[in-house]
């Protein structure tokens, strides 16, 4: 699949203008409340909305088209957003109606020079008009069709089709990765684990060793573990599987409700991070809520190894987290003039500041700038 490798943002929701940003492999997002991180991470989600045709639903349910241009209409007309993927690219444009709803006014693709068949000489990229509509991404109608042009613009659809943001805040008692859930539902761990029990039945079926990873790592943060029980249970017409487990030196089943918050938070964020086929692009938004110490440096390991089989991009205000990473890896969220700044740190800038402090103390210290600021 194709990596991303560049990305422009403008005109949404604080992010005035970002301008062929450089993702690497492993991006650690720092900043104070209100900088721009989690804004950052909802165009992820904006972008997978129009991608699965649910864009009006998600704007609707996200306070509407004008909450999200920035500084509102009267300030910015449209919002644009631009991809690099190799020597292929995607862009769209999205602008409000005069009733309030989204309208698709720009969207195409290119490819480079090499790509047979739809570059016909010459220099730079050459760019194709897709579409102009309500709602609908013509990057999907030609991904799926059947022409000539479909196999170029499917690489770009795939790789925004399995990029994934794992969100497990909630853990309450009726959280679904503390429920029951049927076994088909296995092929990809969703966004909040509420399928977590038959993803891991299937890890343990079809890839013991990443299963077995998963055991040891548990166990590396809570000793007393010994396994998971997952059992397919019928419950009438209906089979189900859910996350029972067991202690060490007892038979007794455990339920899913024994796990406390943070162990069930870990046992996630070790599933998504383990997973031996990952999405392209693994999103984690303060992945560090409700962790004891030992489990933060744990996860930061797991996030390194990721890493370096996939894209990872980590929203965090963890001192802790960001200690385990190196200084390239950290991009600063900032606000100025009440928009959203983002800038990746250079080694050189703090080699002799970190001969005495760690990176966690120098952001905490705001020698790293991201700490609340006066605009």
């Amino acid at each position: 699949m194709a990596k991303l490798e560049k990305l422009t943002i403008n005109g949404f929701k604080s992010i005035r203008e970002l301008v062929d940003f450089e993702l690497k492999s492993l991006n650690v997002l720092v900043g104070a409340n209100g900088s721009g991180k989690s804004n950052f991470v909802s165009f992820f989600r904006m972008l997978r909305a129009f991608m699965d045709g649910r864009l009006s639903n998600y704007i609707k349910f996200n306070g509407g088209i004008d909450g999200m241009l920035f500084q509102g209409p009267k300030v910015t007309r449209n919002m644009s957003f631009e991809m690099y993927f190799g020597d292929r690219g995607y862009r769209f444009s999205l602008s409000p109606t005069v009733n309030g709803e989204c309208m698709v006014d720009r969207e195409a693709r290119w490819y480079s020079q090499s790509i047979r068949n739809l570059y016909d000489g010459g220099n730079g990229r050459w760019w194709e008009l897709l579409s102009y509509g309500l709602d609908q991404s013509a990057l999907v109608r030609e991904a799926h069709g059947v022409g000539e042009d479909a196999k170029f613009s499917k690489p770009v659809y795939d790789a925004i089709m399995s990029w994934q943001i794992y969100h497990f805040h909630d853990t309450s008692p009726m959280a679904g990765m503390r429920r029951e859930e049927i076994p088909d539902d296995c092929e990809r761990l969703r966004e909040d684990a509420a399928n977590i029990a038959p993803f891991l039945l299937k890890l343990r079926e079809h890839s013991p060793n990443a299963y077995d990873e998963v055991v040891k790592t548990v166990r590396l943060v809570m000793p007393f573990f010994d396994d998971f029980i997952l059992k397919v249970e019928a419950k009438g017409v209906r089979e189900v599987v859910k996350l029972s487990w067991r202690q060490k030196n007892s038979d007794y089943p455990m339920q899913p409700y024994h796990f406390s918050d943070g162990s069930i938070r870990f046992i996630c964020l070790a599933v998504a991070l383990l997973q031996p086929n990952p999405p392209e692009m693994i999103i984690l938004d303060e992945p560090e809520l409700g962790l004891h110490p030992t489990a933060v440096t744990l996860l930061a390991e797991l996030v390194r190894s990721a890493a370096t089989r996939t894209q990872v991009v980590v929203a965090t205000q963890s001192a802790l987290l960001v200690d385990q990473f190196s200084v390239e890896d950290i991009v600063v969220a900032k606000r100025k003039g009440g928009a959203s700044t983002f800038c990746r740190l250079k080694g050189e800038d703090f080699s002799v500041w970190l001969e005495d402090y760690s990176l966690g103390e120098l952001w905490t210290k705001n020698v790293i700038a991201g700490g609340p600021s006066n605009e």
